[in-house]
């Protein structure tokens, strides 16, 4: 009778807390993988969420608050521009969104404040005429009531990814307006950089930090 070879002896089995430290570093890969993607992609780190790469803004037309024309020109006059979608009878979004810009704003330095401006697209024509929009957004601080006419306005809401539609509707002037709670922030050449949503706002250092290398580092 032939001798048969012994077994060889089973690999001994890995304790535990090495399995579940391998799988704490293939974890740390992961996401270091994933931070250097996003940094590679938009190497400043953004508070909002940036647009990568950046997109060209769309122009408009409308009636400022004073009564006068307004075109809003992206990269026509060398400043940025925080834009955001609300109206008038907002009852929190659009409050809290206007006087937390307007705190961002005052944050700046002097000589970059110079060059931010703030405007609100009312999504409310029908009741936000400009004399409304002149003691709501005048209220809140600095910044620019703009109302644009459907069916123009249904195209820049478009051109903006801008949702909007009439709610709780009781009669032809009692209602409320669900919308977009985003606020877009365009650089000095006219490109969409970053945008926040209203519940960022409150965090102004951040939101400063945000603006102020988009007023330094428009795209080329």
């Amino acid at each position: 009778m032939t001798d048969l070879p012994l077994p060889a002896p089973a690999p001994a089995a890995r304790p535990w807390y090495v399995s579940a430290l391998l799988a704490l570093v293939a974890v740390a890969l992961l996401l270091g993988g994933v931070w250097v993607f996003a940094r590679v992609r938009s190497p400043f780190p953004f508070y909002g969420t940036a647009y990568t790469p950046p997109v060209a803004a769309g122009a408009f037309s409308g009636t400022d608050q004073n009564g006068q024309p307004w075109t809003f020109h992206p990269g026509g006059t060398g400043r940025t521009t925080a834009l955001f979608f609300g109206f008038t009878h907002c009852p929190n979004i659009c409050p809290l969104s206007l006087a937390y810009l307007d705190k961002a704003r005052q944050a700046l330095p002097p000589q970059e404040r110079a060059r931010f401006d703030i405007v609100l697209v009312s999504v409310d024509p029908e009741r936000d005429t400009p004399a409304r929009l002149k003691e709501y957004v005048e209220f809140f601080g600095q910044a620019t009531g703009v109302q644009v006419p459907e069916p123009a306005l249904s195209q820049v809401a478009r051109d903006y990814g801008v949702a909007y539609q009439k709610a709780d509707v009781k009669s032809a002037t009692d209602y409320q307006m669900n919308h977009t709670t985003a606020t877009y922030l365009i650089d000095a050449s006219g490109h969409l950089r970053v945008l926040w949503d209203y519940t960022q706002l409150p965090q102004v250092d951040r939101v400063v930090r945000d603006i102020r290398h988009v007023l330094e580092n428009p795209v080329p």
